[in-house]
């Protein structure tokens, strides 16, 4: 379905982001990855997704929080596969504090890389989607888009920035072949949430399981994690012909959490 289109994912070497690059992958699109740790392993792994596919993958070290990088990275896409049809914004990092007690730096560092990367990434894709009249634009948001957490105000003032920025992006392009829209997971279970998990655990003395049904009773009714392939299928979906008139959506895929 995706063939020809090249999309570049940010935050995409683990979870969220890397199973919506296998995913797209998948259905033939040529992937910039992003992200820091481990590449060769992501890497392979979008290339096992694009097997039978032709599905390149190519990786940017950009630090999502500096603005020249952003820049660096998309001049590399379109080096590397002429054009950035889908773009991702996945890029995102947590801190839990109180807000008195919140680090100064902590609060500028995660409206950088999760709300202002965005915007950053957005501008620079627009003009050649718009020569193209076809392009996607989907946003990594949050349950916590939609909903607030205590400790959590940066993150959740990112996040429902993003979703508001979503919006404004959707109606400039309404016109247009181009369409943005917004996920909003609750508890996906990626390598950062199991080290949440597993303190829970350590810090309750009780078992892994025990600790991971305290984790989504506080929040998610289903009892269950949403999985980065059921995201990644959620994405290919708003890339299809099927998603041509969804324009500023903020879907969540949090298991009823928002429906209390």
């Amino acid at each position: 379905m995706l063939k020809g289109k090249t999309a570049l994912v940010t935050g995409s070497t683990s979870g969220i982001g890397l199973g919506i690059a296998k995913a797209l992958a998948q259905q033939g699109a040529n992937v910039v990855l992003n992200g820091f740790g481990d590449v060769d392993a992501p890497r392979a792994e979008v290339l096992a997704a694009g097997h039978g596919t032709d599905a390149q993958v190519a990786y940017h070290s950009a630090d999502m929080s500096r603005s020249a990088d952003i820049e660096d990275m998309f001049q590399y896409s379109v080096a590397q596969f002429g054009a950035v049809d889908i773009l991702v914004n996945n890029a995102g990092i947590q801190h839990v504090a109180s807000i008195e007690d919140f680090p100064v730096e902590r609060w500028d560092a995660i409206l950088a890389i999760n709300l202002t990367s965005a915007f950053h990434t957005t501008r620079l894709a627009l003009p050649a989607m718009k020569a193209a009249n076809w392009g996607r634009i989907i946003n990594v948001a949050s349950v916590h888009g939609l909903v607030g957490s205590a400790q959590k105000s940066a993150y959740v003032a990112a996040k429902h920035g993003v979703v508001g920025f979503t919006k404004v992006t959707a109606l400039e392009t309404a016109t247009t072949g181009i369409t943005c829209n917004a996920i909003c997971p609750g508890w996906v279970l990626t390598p950062l949430v199991q080290k949440q998990v597993d303190a829970k655990a350590q810090a309750l003395g009780i078992s892994n399981e025990e600790a991971t049904k305290l984790l989504l009773g506080e929040k998610e009714p289903s009892m269950q994690f949403t999985t980065p392939e059921e995201l990644g299928a959620l994405a290919v979906f708003f890339c299809s012909s099927a998603a041509n008139n969804v324009r500023g959506v903020a879907w969540n895929m949090d298991g009823g959490w928002t429906a209390q």
